[in-house]
């Protein structure tokens, strides 16, 4: 117990002491050269911010959901080995359902549509 106590307090201190010297380490030499967009030595053309594509963003939040669901779903033929395999298959059929559903509802409100 006490040793979980001492790794506790050890990462704590540490993680505070990283996240401190990252906060502060970059005001230590800020500078408006540094700020400006580079475009190999020349002078920005245009505006370096350019406006981001929400359609875009939504689609690859939608990638990122059906990767993470694969990533969740691969070690189902293991699991099916545990002494319940009827939860383990209740629970992947209810993680389908739910990424289902939520791609069906995309779908219909046309999120997945490229063109406008």
């Amino acid at each position: 117990m006490i040793n979980l106590i001492i790794t506790l307090i050890i990462n704590t201190a540490l993680s505070t002491i990283i996240v401190l010297i990252a906060f502060w380490l970059p005001q230590l030499y800020l500078y408006l050269e540094k700020s400006s967009p580079y475009e190999c030595g020349f002078d920005p053309l245009g505006s370096a911010r350019l406006p981001f594509s929400m359609k875009f963003f939504l689609i690859a939040i939608t990638f990122l959901l059906f990767d993470l669901e694969i990533a969740l779903l691969l070690p189902l033929p293991w699991a099916m080995q545990l002494p319940t395999p009827n939860l383990t298959l209740i629970l992947a059929y209810c993680l389908i359902i739910l990424l289902t559903a939520g791609l069906a509802y995309e779908w219909i409100q046309k999120g997945l549509e490229w063109s406008e």
